[in-house]
């Protein structure tokens, strides 16, 4: 069989290092981005490679949609050279950050950065992508559990995030011809890095959330690399243009 491609953005820390170590374990060889932190992505890189498949990183700002064409270019040159292949499968639209800031208090810089970051970027630069990807290949983009319950500070970031959730169905729509399915994972708090490590750092916090949980804790890191590992893998071609949380039932 021809060996199995994703790419994974942001996959140097986080959920999405986390996501890329479970898709190796699938067999899945990966192609993740990092932004500044280099010695990380190779850190990972390393980790993906003693699973037995192959992995590179490539540096990609999200947020700067001019270099998306010189970024595909060096993604098809890449897999050529490592795959001898033309075509890659899958896409996890995965790179973030969080801004925490009241409706009243949010400035139109850090709304543009968000809009950058996590809907004009995805936007783009699976519009790039989308000659290399395989017929019948997968995009899976990454919303939040923010889209369904309100939190306060968290106005502008959601917003993108549910913008990522009309999008989705529009390309499932769109890129169905090819075959191609597309979803979104929808996180509930998780304990990573993001936004400054609250949710794994703040006791008071973490125990919070957890009772508002049905399954009574925090959500970790393998909880939703599994979860995108499984969305990916073999059983769920199907699925289309759906919006799957994973949130151990937050706020329900």
């Amino acid at each position: 069989m021809t060996q199995r491609i994703a790419i994974v953005t942001g996959g140097s820390r986080g959920l999405g290092k986390n996501a890329a170590l479970k898709l190796a374990e699938k067999g899945i060889a990966i192609i993740l981005t990092y932004n500044s932190q280099r010695e990380d992505a190779d850190d990972v890189v390393r980790e993906i490679e003693k699973k037995g498949v192959k992995a590179l990183a490539l540096q990609l700002n999200v947020a700067e949609s001019a270099s998306f064409a010189a970024f595909a270019n060096e993604v098809k040159q890449q897999l050529q050279h490592v795959w001898q292949r033309d075509s890659f499968d899958y896409l996890l639209n995965n790179a973030g950050i969080g801004i925490n800031a009241p409706f009243t208090d949010i400035t139109e810089a850090q709304f543009d950065q968000l809009v950058n970051i996590h809907f004009k970027g995805p936007f783009f630069l699976t519009q790039h992508l989308l000659p290399l990807m395989k017929n019948g290949g997968r995009i899976l983009n990454v919303s939040s559990g923010l889209t369904r319950f309100a939190l306060p500070g968290y106005s502008a970031y959601a917003a993108m995030k549910g913008a990522m959730e009309v999008l989705t169905r529009y390309q499932a729509k769109e890129l169905g011809a090819r075959g191609i399915s597309a979803n979104i994972i929808a996180p509930g708090a998780i304990e990573t890095d993001f936004g400054g490590g609250a949710v794994r750092d703040n006791a008071e916090l973490n125990k919070a959330i957890a009772a508002q949980t049905a399954l009574g804790r925090v959500g970790l890191p393998d909880d939703i690399g599994e979860a995108i590992a499984a969305l990916l893998g073999d059983g769920l071609g199907w699925m289309n243009a759906q919006r799957i949380e994973v949130s151990g039932g937050m706020y329900i």
